[in-house]
Parts: C-alpha cells; sequence; structure tokens
C-alpha cells in the first residue's frame, strides 16, 4: 500500500469565489484543525461549490492557507466552470417575488445490520433534518442481536420507526423499506453517513418542480481521511460525482455519455439517492438478488438507476444534497471494496438483462466502448498522490475525489481485484437468484 499521510477534513465557507472567510470548521465529528495537511470542502455562502487540497503550517491561519489553496486552484483551471459563478441560494425567508414550491412528504430509509454505534451517529444527523415532514425508517437487516431494535426504540422512540426484514441482502432490506414507508418521495441512506441538515431539503425538492424526474442523488464525501486505504478510495473517484448539477433525461441522451444508461455509476450512489415511490414501485423496486449481503456483492442502486431511466423518467444530481461517509480504514477492507465494486457492476448489468432482455440490443451496440471503459476506469495507476501543499493545476493530480480525474495512484493488486470481480459479476447474480428461489420454497 502507497504511503500516504493523513488528511485533516474540514468546511471552508466564503462570500463568493473571492470573497471573505465567512467560517471555518472540521468536518461534522471531526477534530479541530491543526497544522498539516487539509482536505476541504468549499462552501459558497453555504453551498457545496468545490474540494480543495491545502497544507497548514506551524503558526498560519488555516482558514487563510485554504482561502490561498482554493484561489490557486480556481486561477490554475485553463476554463472557469459553474464553481466559478455566483451559486443560486435556498433563501432562508422567501422573497415577496417567488413562491417556495411544497415540499413532497419523504420516507428516509436506512438499512442496517449489527452495527448500531455508528448508525446513531447516523440517525442524530437524520432526525435534524431541516425538511418539514419527512419520516426516519430503519430496517434491521437479518439481526443476529437486539442491539438495533433496543437502540431505535429506546434512544430515538418517537422520531424513528423501526422493521425487520429477516432475510439478508442490502436489495431486499430497501424493498422492505419502500413497503412499510409512507413518503411520496423515498429518501435512501447508509448507517455510516452524517447527513448535512440540509440534505434531504435539497434532494427532494426538485421533485416539487418536475413530474418527470424519477430519481435523483446527491454529494458524498469523505468523513475522514486518516488511513491511507481512506485516501486510496477517495483518490479513485470516491462516491463524489462533482459540483455541477445534471439532469439525465432518456428522451434526451447526453451526448458526452456513450453509454447511456448504463454508465449507471456516474449517476451517483445508494448512500445518497432518492425516488418517487410510485416510480419505484412501478419498476418493481430494487432487485433481491443484488447488492451488499447477497453473493452479487453489490449493484442494487446502479440497477435502480437504469430501470428508472429506461421506464422513460428522469434522474437529477444534486451536489447541494450532501451526506459526509465514514470510508472503511483498512487494506483489507479496501480491497474488499475493489472486488465488490467490479462484481457489483457486471451484477447489475446481468440483472438488467434478466429482468428486461428488450434492452439487451442496446446494450450490445454499445459493447465495444463499454469494454474500453471498464478497462479505463480500473486501470492500473503508479502516479504519486498530491502532497499536501501542492495545488490543482493542469498537468498535475488533481485533489482526491475529483469526479473522473483518476489521476491518482491505484495499485496493481487493486486494479485485478476490480477485473475478477467483473468476471464474477454474473455468475455471483445467478448464484444469489437461485439462493432467493431455493428460500422462497
Amino acid at each position: 500500500m502507497p504511503d500516504l499521510p493523513p488528511l485533516a477534513v474540514a468546511e471552508l465557507d466564503l462570500d463568493g469565489p473571492d470573497g471573505e472567510v465567512l467560517s471555518l470548521r472540521p468536518a461534522p465529528g471531526g477534530p479541530p484543525l491543526g497544522e498539516g495537511g487539509v482536505y476541504a470542502l468549499v462552501r459558497l455562502r453555504g453551498r457545496p461549490a468545490a474540494t480543495v487540497l491545502g497544507h497548514v503550517r506551524a503558526g498560519e491561519d488555516p482558514a487563510e492557507a485554504l482561502r490561498t489553496a482554493f484561489r490557486t486552484q480556481r486561477t490554475g483551471r485553463e476554463q472557469p466552470d459553474e464553481r466559478d459563478t455566483e451559486p443560486t441560494l435556498t433563501p432562508t425567508r422567501t422573497p415577496t417575488t417567488t413562491r417556495t414550491p411544497t415540499l413532497p412528504r419523504a420516507t428516509v430509509v436506512v438499512a442496517t445490520r449489527e452495527r448500531a454505534a455508528q448508525l446513531a451517529r447516523a440517525l442524530d444527523s437524520l432526525v435534524a433534518q431541516d425538511h418539514p415532514d419527512f419520516q426516519v425508517l430503519v430496517v434491521d437487516n437479518a439481526p443476529r442481536t437486539t442491539a438495533t431494535r433496543d437502540l431505535v426504540q429506546g434512544r430515538y422512540a418517537g422520531r424513528v420507526d423501526y422493521v425487520e426484514e429477516s432475510v439478508p441482502g442490502l436489495a431486499t432490506a430497501h424493498n422492505r423499506g419502500i413497503a412499510a414507508s409512507d413518503g411520496e418521495v423515498l429518501a435512501f441512506t447508509d448507517d455510516d453517513v452524517i447527513a448535512d441538515p440540509h440534505w434531504l431539503t435539497a434532494l427532494t425538492e426538485p421533485f416539487a418542480t418536475d413530474p418527470g424526474l424519477g430519481c435523483t442523488t446527491g454529494l458524498i464525501l469523505p468523513a475522514r481521511l486518516t488511513t491511507p486505504a481512506q485516501i486510496l478510495l477517495e483518490s479513485h473517484g470516491g462516491f463524489a460525482k462533482g459540483f455541477a448539477p445534471r439532469l439525465y433525461d432518456p428522451a434526451q441522451p447526453p451526448p458526452d455519455e456513450p453509454l447511456f444508461p448504463f454508465t449507471a455509476g456516474s449517476f451517483g450512489s445508494g448512500a445518497n439517492m432518492a425516488f418517487r415511490a410510485q416510480v419505484l414501485s412501478s419498476v418493481g423496486g430494487f432487485d433481491p438478488a443484488t447488492g451488499t449481503g447477497t453473493p452479487a456483492r453489490g449493484g442494487d442502486d446502479l440497477y435502480a438507476f437504469v430501470r428508472v431511466l429506461s421506464a422513460g423518467h428522469r434522474l437529477r444530481y444534486t451536489p447541494g444534497a450532501l451526506v459526509w461517509h465514514h470510508h472503511r480504514e483498512t487494506w483489507q477492507d479496501l480491497r474488499n471494496q475493489a472486488y465488490g465494486y467490479g462484481a457489483g457492476l457486471t451484477a447489475y448489468l446481468t440483472a438488467i438483462l434478466v429482468r428486461r432482455p428488450a434492452l439487451l440490443p442496446s446494450l450490445l451496440l454499445k459493447l465495444p466502448h463499454g469494454l474500453a471503459h471498464a478497462r479505463a476506469i480500473t486501470a492500473q495507476r503508479d502516479g504519486t498522490a498530491t502532497a499536501p501543499g501542492a495545488h490543482e493545476t493542469p498537468g498535475t493530480p488533481a485533489t482526491p475525489g475529483t469526479h473522473g480525474a483518476q489521476s491518482h495512484p491505484w495499485p496493481r493488486e487493486l486494479s485485478r481485484l476490480e477485473r475478477r470481480g467483473m468476471l464474477y459479476g454474473p455468475v455471483g447474480y445467478v448464484r444469489a437468484r437461485l439462493r432467493q428461489r431455493e428460500g422462497e420454497r
């Protein structure tokens, strides 16, 4: 494993791209900032706008150091982008000339299994959301103890609902959550996140103004970057999809996505997604033979994205909907994730073809591009990660997690594991289907 020094994680809020510092604080639950490398989310008057990697020297003001790093990063880009413009903010008070849309009632579904301590951290952030009308629902998946039930029905009594699903598997647990929900919009997140207080509002607001919208996804940033495994995962792309809002419309396929809609990984991730309940039910929910806890190892979220799009509904990526994700810490965790990502990718494609065989001609037509894309995203990279203090300029490695950059190291072992996972994915999906049928007998 590469020897990567730990990075502090922080939030820097500025009064505009070249404005003064409004605030600087550690990522939620993080330790106070000191000297050393810092990975910071830059907000522009509250709106997530960019990430920056800086270095705080002894006696230096961390806020000024990071503001300088952000300015250097901006001027180093060859062309300005949406992050350089003044943000459109959701106002705290409704102006007299506009009308804030009524937010749909939402249910937040959190599937978990025997991780009560980190679940409590997630629930603390979820019950504090600024959305006016929502339910939080915990699905206890194949529990071995009563720890999760005791936590929800004790500490969160009256604020969080609880259901149990005895069949293991993330997709099955999510389907149980769908059945027990009462929201017009169903939001899904994981038990290892901390949600920004505005997360649910930002994630559900697009449904109020776009009746053809079937799904939204949001921004996922690392809560900690203290181990080489965490830094490598984030450097490989992590879960972030950038800071530009984007609408994916099956009626107008994006010209820069030749594999659309099969590049589901570019749409978002399961730790931060929401669906119109009626739409998700109409496509049959999640495929129970996919997801963590099944032989398929993953792909449940990707399957749902493609099913919604292929049914004619739009998907919107909304970076204002932010959650902080606690990446796994050890090398073995990262090895497991690399293999699982590869397996989930081809497992979901198998699921799509099994359940929607009419999509086979389109997939075969795009197969050459797909194979090239798969080789690119899993390729070994021998570069050296940006050292703390280096700034993002053309020709140098990007800030860890920069969407699509792929300029940081990715060891040969992890590259091989991803590709092995891709070979295994269809087999894993078939095994999961067989196990599911045996359980139904």
